[in-house]
C-alpha cells in the first residue's frame, strides 16, 4: 500500500477529472445519421433554404438565440451547416449538418448539444424529411 503524500501531478489529475465531471450537463446528444442518393451540396442548400424559412423567418422562438452559419461550398468537400449562437457566431456550434458522399450515396450527420435540448425532437424530424426532398416546416 503506497502511503506517500499525493504528487502535485496527481492532484493536478484529480483537479482535471473533477472540473470536466462538473461540466457536463443534461444528457449527451443523440447523433442522426441519414442517407439519400441526392449530392452533398445539393442537400445542403436545401436544408439550408428550408431551415432559414421554418426556424428563422417564421421567428420560431425555440431558435431566437441562434444563427445558421452556411459552409455549403467548403473547400474541404464537405458541405455543411452550423447552429451557432446569435451573439457568438464564432463561438462553437451547438448543432452540426454535414454530407459527404461515400461509396455513392451521400451521408448525412446531424450531431451537436442542442440535439438533448426542448428544441433536438423539432430539429431530428424536420432533418429527416428535409433530407427526403420535402420543404414542409411541420
Amino acid at each position: 500500500m503506497n502511503t506517500s503524500p499525493p504528487t502535485a501531478g496527481r492532484i493536478a489529475a484529480l483537479l482535471a477529472v473533477c472540473l470536466l465531471v462538473a461540466c457536463q450537463t443534461g444528457s449527451p446528444s443523440q447523433a442522426l445519421a441519414l442517407k439519400s442518393n441526392d449530392n452533398p451540396v445539393d442537400i445542403m442548400v436545401r436544408i439550408g433554404r428550408t431551415a432559414q424559412a421554418c426556424w428563422f423567418a417564421s421567428k420560431d422562438p425555440g431558435f431566437g438565440g441562434f444563427r445558421l452559419a452556411d459552409e455549403t461550398h467548403s473547400p474541404a468537400g464537405r458541405p455543411r451547416l452550423l447552429l451557432v449562437p446569435r451573439r457568438d457566431p464564432g463561438g462553437l456550434p451547438k448543432l452540426v449538418i454535414s454530407a459527404e458522399k461515400i461509396n455513392g450515396t451521400t451521408d448525412i450527420q446531424v450531431y451537436g448539444p442542442a440535439l438533448s435540448t426542448s428544441i433536438g425532437a423539432r430539429i431530428t424530424g424536420d432533418v429527416r424529411r428535409w433530407t427526403t426532398g420535402s420543404t414542409d416546416c411541420r
